[in-house]
């Protein structure tokens, strides 16, 4: 709730000398006192509220506040509901991963990968094995290739000290 919960400086908290008075119409009233501003909102039953506070000088707005925050509120959720969640699954291989080994973690990969996720691949390196990282990029290069038609590499593999990361981005369904 970012825009809802952005507080607006509305009614007797205006402590400017001169405010710009737009109506809930959307019509010019000029530049005037806060206290004339306020009475001619409290005589529509309306609030006086702040939206540009950094003009020159502060433009206020007659409106009803309580609806303004509604709809904001609702818009967000609105907004909300729509927007996609990515999240990252990660799959881990090893430097000796069997063939149907492979093909179960290419399938599942596949899986995360057409529903819109983010795949990140790793290999963990155990004692002498730290020596074959050779072989660690092999393993990323055939996964990326096996992966090749569900997503596009985001990240090449890479090296951090006894692990091997790679990502791979789900390819865009436009």
């Amino acid at each position: 709730m970012t825009i809802a919960a952005k507080e607006h400086v509305i009614n007797e908290d205006i402590r400017e000398k001169e405010i710009r008075v737009v109506d809930n119409d959307g019509a010019q009233l000029g530049i005037m006192t806060p206290d004339k501003a306020l009475e001619l909102a409290y005589a529509k039953e309306l609030d006086l509220v702040m939206i540009a506070p950094q003009a020159v000088p502060p433009v206020c707005r007659i409106m009803d506040y309580g609806k303004y925050r509604f709809e904001q509120q609702k818009r967000e959720k609105e907004a909300k509901k729509n927007q996609r969640v990515v999240e990252i699954k990660e799959i881990r291989l090893s430097l000796n991963i069997g063939d149907h080994d492979f093909d179960t973690k290419v399938s599942h990969a596949a899986e995360f990968l057409k529903d819109g996720n983010k795949v990140k691949a790793s290999i963990r390196f155990r004692g002498r094995e730290m020596a074959h990282a050779v072989m660690g990029y092999d393993i990323m290069n055939k996964f990326a290739q096996a992966c090749e038609e569900f997503g596009t590499v985001e990240k090449a593999a890479k090296l951090e000290s006894r692990s091997m990361q790679m990502f791979i981005a789900p390819k865009s369904s436009k």
